[in-house]
């Protein structure tokens, strides 16, 4: 390919979702992202309590979710599970994952519905991993009974689920494939909870993708275009953010 060539491509990929990012940047600065600062500093706070001797246990009270536990103390449990890192993992992947991937979907989707997705992503997990412990481990998305003990995924869920949805919303079509590639290649390589988990969150968010498309064609009519206008065209607007 040629360097023009290259140059369109990355024009047509990331050029709408560049562009909305750097304009909210530019005007807004760190307003135009408080719900992830606030998510950034709340995943940092969980990790430093729980860290701490006398905070393990409170923390996993509030934010752990595993498939052992009473389904309505997970569902209880979900929300806040969202800023609860691994312990197993560093935590500095966790913030950077969040201030990144909540960031761009902040400004190029509003808060409300950034937290829409992320909660349907990270439920989305959570449920499977009952799902998978009942199909057992035999089948290829079973589980086996001991991982009924195990932490559920953390942001990580929400992570991956918001950025397949911002690429959908954003046209960045090559991008969000290459991310449900990876965690893909990531269940082949390592088929553990986690992996599933995030193929499930993306099976959760492709279901609503469709969901979505369905509802614009039936309200744009036969024949109309059922995809947003990019960014810098007479018809595209901002998000709303509050």
């Amino acid at each position: 390919m040629s360097r023009s060539g290259v140059r369109g491509f990355a024009r047509r990929e990331w050029g709408p979702l560049f562009g909305t990012v750097r304009t909210a940047l530019a005007t807004r600065r760190w307003r135009a992202v408080p719900m992830t600062l606030i998510a950034v500093c709340l995943t940092a706070l969980f990790q430093l309590v729980q860290n701490q001797d006398w905070g393990y246990q409170p923390v996993q009270a509030i934010g752990s979710v595993r498939a052992e536990d009473p389904l309505w103390l997970s569902l209880l449990r979900t929300p806040f599970s969202l800023f609860v890192p691994a312990l197993d993992l560093p935590v500095w992947g966790a913030l950077a994952q969040i201030l990144l991937v909540f960031g761009i979907a902040e400004i190029c989707l509003g808060r409300w519905r950034t937290l829409a997705v992320a909660y349907l992503a990270t439920l989305a997990g959570t449920l499977y991993a009952r799902l998978g412990i009942a199909l057992g481990p035999d089948g290829p998305l079973g589980l086996p009974a001991s991982d009924a003990r195990v932490v559920d995924t953390g942001p990580s869920a929400a992570v991956v689920g918001l950025a397949v949805y911002v690429c959908w919303r954003l046209r960045a079509r090559w991008t969000g494939a290459l991310v449900v590639l990876a965690m893909v290649v990531e269940v082949i390589v390592k088929p553990n909870l986690a992996g599933k988990e995030h193929l499930a969150a993306i099976a959760a968010v492709l279901v609503l993708i469709v969901v979505l498309r369905g509802w614009d064609r039936r309200r744009g009519g036969p024949g109309q275009e059922d995809e947003e206008p990019r960014p810098g065209t007479r018809s595209w607007k901002p998000p709303i953010t509050s």
